[in-house]
């Protein structure tokens, strides 16, 4: 398994290579699956917006098997992610968690706007809440954005025994960053 370190680095090597156009498409053939048949190692949990500009497998140049991706609407820590993201610290050892929002994400644009969008997406909405709270008077959504990132990296310690042993335990490592889409950009916060 690597390093902390190693996984923070190789996240931001695969950045780089995928901002380039220099992807190296390792890892994505049939010998990785069967490969991958006997259990999984990611070395990151990538908690994601499910907004199909924001693919984490290739904004990170990874292959099969290498991370762990959670996606729901504004990158939220309810229930099921936060279930989702204690199995892979719990029973892989994952060591690097990484909230992932993005540039002019719909689900911080509808809790900014407010209104009744519904009951469950005002349900989901509500996780932003605090994030525009938060914010500075006249804030933009995308400052929006990077303040849930920062939340939810931190709801996820405070709601999750498993991710606070993990943590204090130095084996887990919480880090929010932003999806640039017009560049594809990730700026770790």
């Amino acid at each position: 398994m690597l390093t902390i370190e190693e996984v923070i680095q190789r996240l931001k090597d695969g950045n780089a290579r995928f901002v380039a156009d220099q992807k190296d498409g390792k890892l994505q053939d049939s010998s990785r699956r069967q490969a991958l048949t006997g259990g999984q190692e990611p070395y990151a949990i990538i908690l994601s917006c499910a907004d199909s500009r924001v693919v984490p497998e290739l904004a990170f140049d990874t292959g099969l098997g290498e991370i762990f991706v959670v996606r729901v609407a504004g990158n939220v820590a309810n229930s099921s992610s936060i279930a989702s993201i204690e199995y892979a610290v719990a029973h892989i050892g994952t060591p690097v968690i990484v909230v992932l929002g993005h540039q002019s994400c719909g689900a911080v644009t509808a809790a900014v706007s407010g209104g009744d969008n519904g009951y469950n997406l005002n349900h989901l909405l509500m996780h932003i809440t605090p994030a525009i709270a938060a914010s500075a008077e006249g804030a933009t959504v995308n400052d929006v954005v990077k303040k849930n990132a920062e939340l939810t990296a931190a709801e996820l310690v405070n709601r999750s025994t498993i991710i606070t042993k993990a943590v204090e335990a130095g084996k887990l490592m919480i880090l929010p960053a932003y999806y640039n889409l017009d560049t594809g950009a990730v700026d770790f916060l």
